[in-house]
């Protein structure tokens, strides 16, 4: 069976339990599971894909601790994020422990830029994402950027670069897209991460839906569900991990063909369930069912 694969920072996010007040106001929080990588896989999972957030091969350590994650919320649900890194476990992870690792050319490999810091687990992504290259598997990188973590915002930018022409599919949202790109036009800004290997871009907008835009200039878009939004954390994230799921269940294996012929389902299977995602709080514990998902796309 096809397989996702995550590689990145699994971590504790700290949500409030009150809206639209700052971070050092907040009093009280709860844990949830989180990190990027973690939430993608964990959707995709939950929506029936076979996965791996490359557990087996992880490693404990006693030089760092698990990092975590303060979360404020905004009255619409947005956030704002305080890191405790400096550094933690995730960085120390090193590329030989992914010599194991046996990859099939229909898997998928996902990973965003948080720890593509200078680090031994930056060099353990550029390892894996060689493996992936090698078996001519597809690779989907989500910037994912969150400055706080970055000595600077060019220290960060660089890094993406370093890693978008890698990817076979960027998904990328619009609060990032002029920051990566320098191109304040939105068309000119996507067409512009058309380099190396990048076959499609998923653009998605928030609550204004999503699209797929190919190589070839074909785009696909919509305009997403309208829902009471109480907590965002984890919405991108579900967003790609569903989408990643319906690639790896489809018999269609050639990505721009998966995209151009299924991209409506796709975006509208995702964009559900990263609107049903924000209704409840946390980023994992908010993943639905597929049955769920399912009962309110037939509505």
């Amino acid at each position: 069976m096809r397989k996702l694969y995550g590689i990145g920072e699994a971590l504790i996010d700290f949500i409030p339990n009150v809206k639209n007040s700052e971070l050092k106001d907040v009093e009280q929080f709860s844990r949830q599971v989180g990190g990027a990588p973690a939430n993608v896989v964990s959707v995709a999972r939950k929506m029936g894909a076979s996965t791996e957030m490359v557990t087996q091969f992880i490693k404990r350590t006693d030089e760092a601790n698990t990092a975590l994650a303060f979360v404020s919320l905004k009255e619409d649900g947005q956030r704002d994020f305080s890191f405790y890194r400096k550094p933690s476990a995730d960085m120390l992870y090193k590329a030989e422990y992914l010599n194991e690792i046996t990859i099939n050319p229909n898997d998928v490999l996902h990973f965003c830029s948080v720890d593509l810091v200078e680090s031994n687990m930056k060099e353990a992504h550029k390892a894996m994402v060689n493996k992936f290259k090698s078996a001519n598997a597809t690779i989907v990188f989500d910037p994912n950027v969150r400055l706080p973590l970055w000595q600077n915002a060019e220290a960060c930018k660089e890094a993406i670069h370093e890693f978008l022409p890698k990817a076979n599919v960027i998904k990328i949202s619009d609060e990032e897209l002029e920051f990566i790109t320098g191109e304040a036009d939105e068309d000119k800004a996507i067409q512009s991460l058309f380099e190396g290997s990048v076959e499609a871009v998923i653009y998605t907008q928030g609550a204004a839906g999503a699209s797929i835009v190919l190589k070839d200039g074909t785009k696909i878009h919509h305009k997403g569900f309208k829902v009471k939004a109480i907590d965002t954390t984890g919405a991108g994230d579900a967003f790609i991990g569903a989408a990643i799921s319906r690639m790896l269940l489809s018999d269609e294996l050639n990505i721009t063909k998966l995209l151009k012929e299924e991209g409506q389902d796709i975006l509208r299977f995702s964009n559900m369930v990263a609107a049903q995602v924000t209704t409840k709080y946390g980023a994992i514990e908010s993943i639905p069912t597929i049955e769920d998902v399912t009962t309110e796309l037939n509505k």
